[in-house]
């Protein structure tokens, strides 16, 4: 608990340093959402119909924005080998990572949901929706990108290969989150689809962090 305290405030007082690393996503998510509609015009309807493709597909592409640089920092100045010597706990070292990235990208698109149901046309229920699934799903989508920002540790163009390998993995994801929203503007349950979130959610919380973790020691080591 020590250790994920110290390595949680450190990861924040780099983020206050270094407001590139969250701002970026950020307005890159922004731009895209503000794009569409833009694009398409004066059609509300059809705005309303893709919608949760365009939030979905924005959220995810702004979670790979800054997954790179995850652990990069750290293992090109030597805080990783450091860490390892020391035989300091890892783990707890891992899940701040995680905790801070999820705080300082997703966060903030579920500070700004009412935003974007106003942007796209969403009304209420739909709205609702987008809150629950990003809820659900954004924690996925950074378990996932640290997994990828491990494995692609040492790796020359790993910006690349992590897409290529985490990508697929969003597509389940991608799909139960769309639909969720789909069915609430239709008015329909979509309770069915958060339990797939909250499943596939729950797997990845009890999996991920252990083989990100194995993927950094293999990489240091």
């Amino acid at each position: 608990m020590v250790m994920f305290k110290a390595a949680f405030v450190r990861e924040w007082r780099l983020l206050a340093r270094q407001k590139a690393d969250w701002l970026n996503p950020l307005m890159f998510f922004l731009i895209v959402l503000t794009l569409f509609p833009l694009g398409i015009g004066a059609k509300p309807n059809l705005l309303a119909e893709i919608a949760p493709g365009i939030i979905w597909i924005a959220a995810l592409l702004s979670v790979l924005l800054g997954a790179e640089r995850l652990f990069k920092d750290d293992f090109r100045q030597g805080v990783l080998e450091q860490l390892v010597a020391a035989e300091q706990p890892l783990l707890a070292y891992v899940l701040a990572k995680i905790v801070s990235s999820w705080c300082s990208t997703a966060l903030p698109l579920l500070l700004m949901s009412p935003l974007i149901a106003l942007l796209l046309g969403l009304d209420s229920a739909a709205w609702l929706a987008v809150l629950l699934t990003l809820l659900l799903g954004t924690p996925l989508l950074n378990l996932l990108a640290a997994l990828g920002a491990a494995l692609t540790l040492s790796a020359d163009k790993g910006g690349i290969l992590l897409a290529l390998l985490i990508l697929p993995l969003y597509i389940p994801l991608l799909i139960f989150a769309s639909a969720a929203v789909d069915q609430a503007s239709l008015g329909l349950d979509y309770s069915g689809q958060l339990a797939v979130l909250s499943a596939m959610l729950c797997l990845a919380l009890a999996l991920v962090p252990l083989a990100v973790l194995k993927a950094l020691k293999l990489n240091v080591g």
